[in-house]
Order: C-alpha cells, then structure tokens, then sequence
C-alpha cells in the first residue's frame, strides 16, 4: 500500500479507557495510514471530539465517571459531531445494548474481544459511507411526502422541522428516496448501502430501519413513508401522511 499525503490521511479519535486495547488499535491502524488521536478518559474523549471533530470516532462504552450512552447520545446531538460516523466498541455484547447503542445514533457496534481486522474493514466501510452518502441522491432538492431532502446541505426536514439523521441513515432514506415506491431485499440495500462487507448483518440493517422510523414517522409502529412489505423487503411510499 502507498501512504497518502499525510494532510490529506483521514483521522480517527478512539476514546478507550483501557490503555492496551487503545495502543493497539492505534497501531493496527496506522498500518493502514489512518492518523489516530486516542484518549483514556470519556468526558475529556467527547470535549476532544466538539472542539476538534476527527473523520470518525471509535468509542468504548464504559466510562468511569461518565456513562457511555451519554457519549453517543452527545456526540450525535452536538452541531460538530452529529454527522461523523460512530463505531462503539463495548464488552457489553448483550443484544438490547446492541441495539439500544444505534437507535442512539451509533453507526455500528462491535462487542470485545473483536479481531482487529475486522475494526479496519468497518472503519473503511463506514468512511466510504460517510463519503458515499449524497451520491444515491440527486442534488437538487427532492420532496417525498411530507419530507425534504437537500443533499447540499446534507439535510432531512419534515414539514420544515429539521430532522437529525446519521450518515447511514441519510444515505438509506437517500437511495431509497431515488428510487420511490420501489420494494428492496435486505440483501439488495445492504450491497447498495455497504456494498462488499462481508460483516454487515441483516439485523443491523433492521436497526437503521427502527431508528429512521422513530425520525421521519408520525407513527412509527404504523409506518407510512418507510413501508414493510412482508416476505420482501422495504419501499419508500411518495405519499403525504394525514
């Protein structure tokens, strides 16, 4: 592999409270010319992240001091960070937390111990998202229903109320909103979304799902915008909501 120019590598803040495994993605990831700022302590990793916000962030859950769903829950709050992609990293591989860590806003959830291989691949997957994301788009404006989206400004507004939405999550509600009224497998949105990686479940396309609903649905147990369509897959209707 050919370094890039060091000005122009993408840089990576992991906030990791154990020494060990901070020096050691550090290191695997330098390997592959990313530059990496690692800090042991969550409040000073979160300051760090708003006053100089990194291409994307790998963070640990537990904290001392500091609970790590707030993390997330600030990171994607704060006008800075919102739109940087997000890997948490946590010995807490329950399925709930799992899937509590991305309806906060994470982009994806690795449980400890993980292969450090596979860091690498879901970093990469997650920047080419985050530079991917308005090319499912067309850039003009485009109205679905009741919502507006401005790819320029990498903006979701329902009804003129501005939408906070991750970087998956806008380059889902993206693509399907260029293709309106058409049903995907999950297979078919996951290669357009992820294109080869090979470590993207199904169930954490389900999650985005649950989490874009929650956003854009005046009901989101009773979706009318983002449609289920049993046996098959997933549909944009172009429709107004009552």
């Amino acid at each position: 592999m050919t370094p890039e120019n060091v000005s122009s590598r993408k840089e990576i803040l992991v906030i990791e409270n154990d020494p060990n495994t901070a020096r050691l993605l550090q290191q695997e990831l330098e390997k592959y010319y990313f530059r990496v700022r690692t800090i042991l302590d969550g409040r000073k990793g979160l300051t760090e992240a708003q006053a100089h916000p990194p291409s994307l962030i790998i963070s640990e859950l537990a904290h001392p001091g500091m609970d790590g769903w707030e993390i997330c829950r600030s990171l994607k709050s704060h006008q800075r960070t919102k739109s940087i992609p997000l890997l948490v990293l946590t010995i807490l591989g329950q399925e709930e937390n799992r899937l509590h860590g991305l309806e906060l806003g994470a982009d994806d959830y690795m449980a400890k111990p993980f292969s450090l291989k596979e860091v690498v691949s879901r970093v990469r997957a997650l920047l080419r998202r985050s530079r991917m994301s308005m090319e499912h788009i067309s850039k003009a404006l485009r109205k679905v229903g009741t919502l507006t989206i401005d790819p320029d400004c990498h903006e979701v507004r329902k009804h003129d109320r501005l939408i906070p939405l991750t970087p998956i999550e806008f380059s889902l509600l993206g693509f399907l909103a260029g293709h309106p009224g058409e049903v995907f497998t999950r297979d078919q949105l996951i290669t357009a979304l992820w294109e080869n990686d090979r470590f993207i479940e199904e169930h954490n396309l389900d999650v985005h799902i649950h989490a874009l609903r929650k956003k854009v649905e005046s009901d989101p147990d009773h979706p009318r915008i983002l449609v289920t369509v049993h046996g098959v897959g997933y549909k944009l209707e172009n429709q107004e909501e009552p």
